[in-house]
């Protein structure tokens, strides 16, 4: 079943289009891996699927009972997000806010749910320490957790792996993989081309104003 339908979407800036004629959708159980240089409106597309901005045309159709609000997303950092000086266990509890509602606290459903994805992600022994004291590697791993807060279906990467060492970069992608194998949808900006070949079973390649599909494997 697709949680995500495209149809004829452009796609911009101030009525300046940067994509048109988009249009794809994505399965239940995807590893979807978007593609394309620097300006051909990969991020742009993040952003409009995440609801942070409009299309200038076509329509983004959500199936399955999925809801805006239930879609995780682990953005590109900036040096200043790098350095937020807050706790591990607090950033991965702020995933939970639109659990939360109007309620001013955090209640043991979502504490309990942080904890799980923590564990999930082998950050459980360092959920006390700052935020801006982790390797770039923990970082990710930590922001993962967090979006994994946010979803039990769908998760949006935004170049996930920009700036680590081939180490954490390879460490990153397993964990990112086991997490499809478990179930959860994944539509991932890359520039790593192998990996989109190596991990995804459909790669959206971007440019020239345009979009197409290719079908990696079923």
């Amino acid at each position: 079943m697709a949680l995500i339908t495209c149809r004829d979407l452009a796609l911009g800036y101030d009525s300046h289009a940067i994509v048109e004629h988009l249009s794809f959708a994505v399965n239940a159980g995807d590893y979807l891996c978007v593609v394309g240089e620097n300006g051909s409106g990969k991020s742009t597309l993040m952003r409009t699927l995440l609801g942070l901005q409009r299309p200038l045309g076509g329509e983004i159709v959500l199936g399955d009972g999925l809801r805006p609000s239930e879609i995780g997303y682990l953005p590109q950092q900036t040096a200043i997000q790098r350095d937020f000086p807050a706790t591990v266990r607090e950033i991965v509890l702020s995933g939970c806010q639109a659990r939360v509602g109007r309620r001013p606290f955090y209640g043991r459903a979502e504490k309990a749910l942080a904890g799980e994805n923590l564990a999930r992600m082998g950050m459980s022994a360092l959920q006390n320490r700052c935020y801006r004291e982790l390797s770039g590697g923990q970082q990710q791993r930590v922001l993962l957790a967090r979006a994994l807060c946010a979803t039990q279906k769908l998760l949006l990467l935004d170049e996930p792996v920009a700036g680590l060492d081939p180490d954490a970069t390879a460490e990153l992608y397993a964990l990112i993989e086991r997490l499809n194998r478990e179930g959860v949808t994944l539509i991932m900006v890359s520039h790593d081309l192998a990996a989109a070949n190596r991990y995804a079973n459909r790669i959206l390649r971007i440019g020239d104003g345009r979009g197409a599909m290719t079908e990696v494997r079923s």
